[in-house]
């Protein structure tokens, strides 16, 4: 082909793509994180990438239809999906006269969002999400659960996190007792970016919106109180008696309570107000959960309570919680972090290699061993014996059994040990039962 008719073979900006041999170690995450999810009785759920406009763009803010993959096809405008909660309310709404309550799903998918490509974001990308979903009531024992869900599945995972707890009311609480409630989703917003801005920049855009100074201090001592809940529910009634604020006081020492039914590890968790969520549909609990002691890194993924979320949809009232990782980019973070365990080049366990004119023989033993639950390979390509034997050791591959005239007269086999260099002559059923 001319060369100049060539189309360079690349891939779009933002675009999650993996080789195979940390696509399996992503997948293994997955994995587990799946196994951790229906151990704790959530069942799975699939919802369509695309949805109507009206539905996913219900209750998102103004920054985020901007965010969004819109098409129109005829007269029906549609969007690819940018979180899987809203497409879960839309379910849970449609199917609440069949579904039984608390409902409990887990979604692990690809979302998309049209944001700038940057290190640590990304066009698609998967999120792995479970909710409990209440009829008309939800105890705060869900909100605990979510929790209690984090901690188990990072453990699974080999990442041990701190989950940062709140509830959103702390911070309407005092807005409302500084009379600024009109002001609120500004202030919320401003708030959420004081990690990012620093108190300097903050304390500025507050007085830039005629915050007056004491509620200025009140709002910034309250999103640095941190510690365990007996620590921070000491700070906390010392700034503010709001009804409103007290409640959220409450709630938190409730999920507290809860936490300490479920067991939770201490060191797994704390409270902090300044933990605050930028999605405007989480109405009580927050939290997000970071890496332990890399609290520098960005949140491994997050979530909370929302009480109204599928009001867009129906008249019912289907209060939940919800917790999600942001596998892409926790995975990127780790990788980029040095942070991933060893790679392993190759699923195979098992490379059978071929001496002489004896392929269909290994191609007979393959199936054997595959039909037993064994992932193996043969070499059937014209390299030589000595090639073969690097591309199995380049690959990582951890036993060979090498096939030749005397093997299928004698019907034992050379099988190796890559790791140790061990060898035994063994019949395929004995090479079995050391491969399992």
């Amino acid at each position: 082909m001319n060369e100049s008719k060539l189309i360079s073979p690349r891939k779009l900006a933002g675009f999650w793509e993996l080789p195979p041999e940390k696509e399996i170690l992503f997948e293994q995450m997955q994995e587990k994180i799946k196994k951790v999810f229906e151990t704790n009785c959530f069942v799975p759920l699939d919802t369509p990438v695309l949805e109507l406009s009206e539905i996913l763009l219900a209750k998102s803010s103004g920054e985020m239809d901007k965010e969004v993959f819109a098409f129109t096809k005829g007269s029906t405008s549609m969007c690819m999906r940018y979180d899987l909660t809203v497409p879960l309310a839309r379910f849970v709404a449609s199917n609440a006269n069949t579904l039984e309550f608390p409902f409990k799903r887990y979604q692990i998918g690809k979302n998309y969002r049209g944001e700038k490509p940057q290190r640590g974001r990304f066009r698609e990308f998967y999120q792995c999400d479970a909710d409990i979903i209440g009829n008309e009531a939800l105890s705060l024992v869900a909100d605990a659960e979510c929790v209690k869900l984090y901690l188990d599945c990072f453990n699974a995972l080999g990442y041990p996190v701190v989950v940062e707890i709140s509830n959103r009311n702390l911070l309407f609480g005092l807005i409302e007792d500084c009379n600024n409630s009109d002001k609120a989703e500004e202030i919320i917003t401003l708030l959420d970016k004081f990690d990012k801005i620093g108190e300097e920049n903050l304390v500025k855009s507050l007085a830039e919106l005629e915050i007056n100074e004491k509620c200025i201090k009140k709002y910034i001592s309250a999103i640095k109180v941190k510690g365990s809940f007996e620590q921070v529910k000491e700070s906390l009634t010392k700034i503010s008696n709001n009804p409103l604020f007290c409640q959220a006081i409450s709630q938190l020492e409730e999920v507290n309570s809860y936490l300490n039914a479920f067991n939770c590890d201490k060191e797994g968790y704390i409270f902090n107000v300044g933990i605050i969520r930028g999605h405007n549909y989480y109405t009580g609990t927050v939290f997000e959960a970071y890496l332990k002691g890399r609290r520098d890194l960005p949140a491994f993924g997050g979530g909370g309570r929302y009480e109204n979320l599928a009001g867009y949809f129906t008249d019912k009232k289907l209060p939940g919680v919800g917790m999600s990782i942001g596998l892409t980019r926790m995975f990127d973070l780790l990788d980029q972090n040095g942070l991933l365990p060893e790679v392993k080049k190759s699923n195979i366990d098992l490379f059978i290699i071929p001496l002489g004119e004896y392929l269909k023989d290994c191609i007979s033993l393959c199936a054997y061993f595959r039909e037993n639950g064994i992932k193996a390979e043969v070499a059937y390509d014209n390299k030589s014996f000595k090639s073969k034997m690097k591309e199995a050791d380049r690959r990582g591959i951890p036993y060979i059994l090498v096939v030749g005239e005397n093997e299928v007269n004698s019907g034992t086999f050379a099988l190796k040990n890559m790791t140790s260099g061990e060898q035994q002559l063994l019949s395929k059923e004995e090479c079995l039962k050391v491969l399992k």
